[in-house]
């Protein structure tokens, strides 16, 4: 780690906009293709702006375009591993984030986080390769932003030895971060008091094929099923299969050779719809991020007609006024034991509530998407409860960094 306290411009470039810029100008509804333009423009302009070729990377990411926005971002890293957010306000820490290449997915969206704060963040990129703990610059407190997947994997061990005598503080140890894979959690969780995870089976292609030819699942798994690519996320390629012949058919049009089946749970509230509840887990206590409220099973917040439904909303904002008094209260138990049998200090959930009052868990994962970018005239009330979140996550940050190992 570099002792020098602050790093010089030409060490990372000011222009560099970052993911929450981008993502509040995407969501605005904004034409991000004139800046994309100039940002490609700058680049050709200047061979070593590797900011330029991040920033536009992650537009063409927010435009589906996933080959093109890889090969800017390998291209930015090639010149630069380094990135700078600056401190809105006077800084009152420094907080190093270890991220991995990839979609925006892939790593806890941190900025998003610390939108307009007092925190400045430098990102450094990490892929198990060839990184040079040397070039990091002093920091108060690392932040492990890489999000649990295949392809992190082997970033993160290589990551393991360096980390463990790590001269600063270390949020979301990477240690315990194997936990949050899909099967691993519901081995960790699917028995304990209060919650409901089903098992979940890591299963190959081959052998859904066999099952799907009539010779069964392995125990505690039965149709109906859910079966999802491995990392996959937001819905994409997730189904609900509930005969071995639908089995095969939806086998035949998804990618990958490894799945991840589990029994489909009928969460089902007793007006008929479906109810999905995002919390945040911040140093072990519960934070409200968003309800989502569905008459399909698959809920994601983006296709439940929040937007358009004034009732919807309306019990989404009850949810978070009364969600220390009501939801956290009533489902404490079961969220305490997350936070223990996970260990993470920074920790997302998606879940929902079973018939007889269970916590039903569909995923943890630090890198869910948590912003405080909706429309503040659609959803009024929202900005209060992330702000909650806010204000935990800077909290936590500046006790760490105010421990035995973070004082300066």
């Amino acid at each position: 780690m570099r002792k020098d306290p602050t790093l010089t411009d030409s060490e990372v470039l000011p222009e560099y906009l970052g993911l929450a810029a981008l993502l509040r100008l995407s969501l605005s509804g904004a034409n991000l293709t004139p800046l994309c333009q100039s940002l490609l423009d700058r680049a050709k302009q200047d061979p070593d702006d590797a900011c330029s070729l991040m920033d536009a990377g992650i537009i063409f990411q927010f435009h589906g375009n996933p080959e093109i926005a890889s090969q800017l971002q390998r291209e930015a890293l090639r010149l630069q591993r380094l990135y700078r957010i600056p401190a809105q306000r006077p800084a009152r820490l420094r907080l190093l984030a270890l991220m991995a290449p990839g979609e925006v997915m892939a790593n806890v969206p941190i900025e998003c986080l610390l939108e307009n704060s007092d925190i400045e963040l430098d990102i450094f990129y990490a892929t198990g390769i060839d990184d040079d703990p040397s070039e990091i610059p002093d920091h108060d407190v690392l932040f492990v932003a890489i999000g649990e997947s295949e392809a992190n994997r082997p970033i993160l061990e290589s990551w393991l030895p360096v980390l463990d005598v790590w001269p600063r503080p270390v949020i979301d140890n990477p240690h315990h971060m194997e936990r949050v894979a899909r099967d691993t959690a519901s081995r960790l969780l699917h028995s304990r008091p209060g919650i409901a995870m089903p098992p979940t089976l890591r299963i190959g292609r081959d052998e859904l094929q066999r099952i799907a030819a009539g010779n069964g699942f392995p125990d505690g798994i039965a149709f109906p099923v859910i079966v999802r690519p491995l990392d996959s996320h937001a819905g994409h390629d997730l189904y609900k299969i509930d005969t071995p012949a639908e089995l095969s058919d939806k086998l035949a049009a998804m990618p990958g050779d490894e799945f991840f089946v589990s029994p489909f749970i009928d969460y089902r509230s007793g007006d008929g719809l479906f109810r999905k509840y995002r919390v945040i887990l911040i140093d072990g206590r519960p934070y409200a991020c968003h309800m989502a409220i569905s008459s399909h099973w698959m809920i994601h917040y983006l296709n439940a007609g929040m937007a358009d439904s004034a009732e919807k909303r309306a019990e989404e904002a009850r949810f978070m006024a009364d969600f220390d008094q009501v939801f956290a209260a009533r489902q404490g138990a079961a969220l305490a034991e997350i936070h223990r049998r996970i260990g993470l200090d920074y920790l997302g959930i998606d879940c929902a509530e079973t018939a007889d009052g269970r916590l039903l868990i569909f995923e943890v994962d630090p890198a869910m998407v948590v912003h405080a970018m909706d429309p503040v005239d659609v959803y009024p009330y929202k900005q209060a409860a992330m702000q909650k979140i806010f204000a935990a996550f800077r909290a936590m940050l500046i006790k760490a960094a105010e421990g035995p190992t973070g004082e300066r």
